[in-house]
């Protein structure tokens, strides 16, 4: 509750809820009170969870077996009225597990399968997204082919697609056609002496070019909500030149990590964040959020309500 009136304070058309230790109780009554409630405020709901990839690194089995961890999420997302149900695969470590990321996309295929009548009976949408250097983008609309895009898409994430070495506007010419819901930032990228770093930033503040990135937006998936997920403070180094790297990416493309390198080299350095507090952390990050919001409407024209 205390989230639906901060999203109304800001004046947003949607939230995006992305994890179910977000909600204090599960069941269906407390969740269609939700939903009311966020009709009253003329938001519109989005849910999402965490890995439904059995042999993920990341899977935890805290809602029971990637299944039963997906059913529970369908149905919470229709308590909602979302119309999606943002699930990831892992992370960029998964890359590295035995078989690869190809192994752990079949695995995750096979939990959608078992889920599948579920999710069209429902009219919920299982949005995968290109999460934490998971998959790349060619990888991902694969995995939603395979899948079935009648009741499988995407939830595109721009800073995510930095994580896999890829140029968002170039990631999203692939995935847009596929995308459902979103997870949003600016990213800087700037070169080392072993690859790149990358540090996700407020909306406007780094080196992506966001206005060739929305133009396409509005043509691939006008109707999808742009939700903005800021994580700023700390950057992420790609060790590309290091002996062994590419081992990790089967499927990548010159082309590809030729535009990466473009805004590797268009970018610049930024300091990492050092907070004296949990609360010092919250206020900064609070205000990326509200200075992207900001930028959104102000620069790019977004937002209905707002």
């Amino acid at each position: 509750p205390q989230l639906l009136e901060y999203a109304a304070s800001l004046k947003v058309d949607s939230l995006f809820i992305s994890d179910l230790d977000a909600f204090e109780s599960h069941d269906s009554a407390s969740l269609k009170e939700l939903r009311a409630r966020a009709r009253d405020l003329g938001i519109e709901l989005y849910l999402g969870t965490w890995s439904i990839c059995p042999s993920s690194r990341v899977f935890r089995d805290r809602w029971g077996t990637a299944e039963e961890h997906l059913a529970l999420g369908i149905r919470m997302a229709r308590d909602l009225g979302s119309p999606v149900l943002r699930v990831v695969l892992g992370t960029i470590e998964d890359r590295r597990t035995p078989g690869g990321i190809e192994a752990r996309i079949e695995d995750t295929l096979r939990v959608l399968r078992a889920c599948r009548s579920r999710a069209l009976d429902s009219g919920i949408r299982i949005a995968v997204e290109n999460h934490a250097g998971d998959m790349q983008a060619r990888e991902l609309a694969e995995l939603v082919k395979a899948a079935g895009p009648d009741f499988v898409g995407v939830n595109f994430d721009s800073g995510n697609a930095c994580w896999t070495l890829e140029d968002p506007v170039r990631s999203f010419e692939i995935l847009g056609p596929f995308t459902v819901c979103t997870s949003l930032r600016d990213a800087m990228i700037w070169e080392t002496e072993t690859g790149a770093k990358v540090q996700w930033t407020a909306m406007g503040e780094g080196c992506l070019d966001l206005k060739s990135f929305f133009a396409r937006f509005t043509e691939l998936c006008p109707e999808v909500p742009v939700h903005i997920e800021t994580i700023s403070g700390f950057a992420r180094e790609f060790a590309y030149l290091q002996a062994g790297f590419w081992d990790a990416y089967p499927h990548a493309r010159a082309a590809d990590f030729a535009a990466f390198l473009a805004l590797a080299k268009r970018g610049r350095p930024l300091p990492t964040r050092r907070f004296a507090n949990a609360e010092e952390e919250r206020a900064y990050q609070r205000d990326e959020l509200e200075r992207s919001l900001r930028y959104c409407r102000e620069v790019l024209g977004m937002g209905r309500r707002g």
